[in-house]
């Protein structure tokens, strides 16, 4: 039967009396009862290798992801002595960092620059914004094979939850199916906010009991859901209904905790703090991550704005930049302040960079070949560049870095071994990351 009209092979006919039980146990092992689902997820664990064990620097992450592509000569690598329709609109800066420049808009940045990494020669070869952000929110190249998970997703499955939150959650919510979990189980999904820290009586969906449910009343549904979910448990096992229970779960945890429903509580911040941050999308997003990680949270990924530039640069970049770099350095010196910025890895990064000549709209274009990430604390060094861009902006000039290396090195600050492989649909182990390296460089 050709399953398919551009199909060239012929396939079991599963309308022909055929049963899908019948089809499951095609291939069993003589007398001992294994559907072939189960006889390939054994033999799968055969081959998964054990690997080495890693001891965590960092306890949590806190991922800024700045999506459209944000522009390197306007923000981390600046070329103050590049002719205008290279160097663009504006005065680099100088940095804490001695004969270091930024973009003029981070005037804030410029002074906690002895606090970051920033990673100047990040190159892939995808200039499509889904591709793009595919390899910078999982390490992997875009496959029509088999989607990957995020690393997000990755870390909830590898470390769980603690204090009765989320492992991983999204501010406000999921820009890119990226974000998600691949192949991975939905229970590894993020907890997304459903609306914006930075809006006038922000509340979280989800979080408070319905005001005629007492105590009592509560942990009865909860009983009585516990045992549905039994039953069905018992008639299919499936990715659907475990997912379910695990949210299920999670999210009597998340409610029934006052410590953890306070953790989303920006009100508890005070006044004062929260000016300093900014009374923004940027500021109070921001903040919020660091309430999350403070509690608990493993990974909050935090989206900001809208970097995609291909015209009138100057006006676009002044009306969020500014925003950014005040929360951000805040962030920075909030988490040190609290004595958390050695065990917080912050990482701010974008799915590419911008063209390194100036357009006729007075924008930049999509550009892959070369842009720029910036890491801190988390077990990185202070003050510290990686790599280099040529003198225009526009290639790699020492000591590139891919998206996989990237990867590599976060999970090993993270605690995690990005060699080992995870079991994907029909038994197939993957590496979490295939390739690269640990950037032993940018480690302290």
């Amino acid at each position: 039967m050709k399953m398919h009209s551009l199909c060239q092979g012929n396939h079991l006919d599963l309308r022909s009396g055929v049963s899908r039980r019948d089809f499951l146990y095609v291939g069993m092992l003589g007398g001992l009862g294994l559907t072939l689902p189960e006889m390939m997820r054994l033999q799968a664990a055969q081959v998964m290798p054990e690997v080495e064990s890693f001891k965590p620097v960092a306890d949590s992450i806190i991922h800024i992801y700045l999506p459209g592509g944000m522009a390197q000569h306007e923000s981390w690598d600046p070329k103050p002595f590049a002719s205008p329709d290279y160097r663009g609109p504006f005065t680099p800066i100088k940095t804490s960092i001695p004969g270091e420049y930024v973009g003029e808009k981070f005037a804030n940045i410029a002074k906690i620059m002895n606090k970051l990494t920033v990673i100047r020669s990040m190159t892939h070869g995808e200039a499509a914004h889904e591709r793009g952000t595919h390899n910078m929110f999982t390490g992997y190249r875009p496959s029509p094979a088999i989607k990957f998970p995020s690393f997000g997703s990755v870390i909830s499955h590898e470390q769980g939850s603690r204090n009765n939150l989320p492992p991983y959650v999204v501010v406000p919510n999921m820009v890119a199916p990226d974000q998600g979990t691949g192949y991975m189980s939905s229970a590894f999904g993020p907890f997304a906010l459903g609306s914006d820290p930075a809006d006038k009586g922000f509340t979280v969906r989800d979080l408070l009991t319905p005001k005629d449910v007492d105590e009592k009343r509560f942990d009865r549904r909860r009983n009585l859901l516990g045992t549905v979910d039994e039953h069905f448990k018992a008639v299919e096992k499936a990715d659907s209904i475990s997912a379910m229970d695990s949210f299920y779960q999670a999210a009597y945890g998340l409610i029934s905790s006052k410590q953890a429903r306070e953790a989303f509580d920006l009100t508890k911040e005070s006044d004062k703090l929260r000016d300093e941050y900014g009374r923004n999308t940027a500021g109070q997003r921001f903040l919020l991550a660091r309430r999350l990680v403070e509690a608990g949270v493993r990974m909050v990924s935090v989206n900001y704005g809208g970097w995609d530039h291909h015209s009138n640069i100057k006006d676009a970049f002044t009306g969020q930049a500014p925003n950014f770099d005040q929360a951000f350095a805040r962030l920075i010196t909030d988490l040190a302040d609290r004595g958390m910025l050695k065990r917080t890895l912050v990482m701010v990064s974008s799915e590419f960079g911008r063209t390194p000549k100036v357009n006729g709209t007075n924008g930049r274009d999509h550009w892959p070949r070369v842009f720029s990430v910036a890491l801190a604390g988390g077990g990185v060094k202070e003050g510290y560049i990686h790599g280099a861009s040529d003198a225009l902006g526009g290639e790699p000039d020492r000591d590139a870095v891919g998206p996989e290396d990237l990867a590599k090195t976060m999970y090993r600050l993270l605690g995690i071994n990005s060699e080992k492989r995870i079991m994907a649909d029909g038994g197939r182990p993957i590496d979490i990351v295939n390739g690269g390296r640990i950037l032993s460089e940018v480690i302290a």
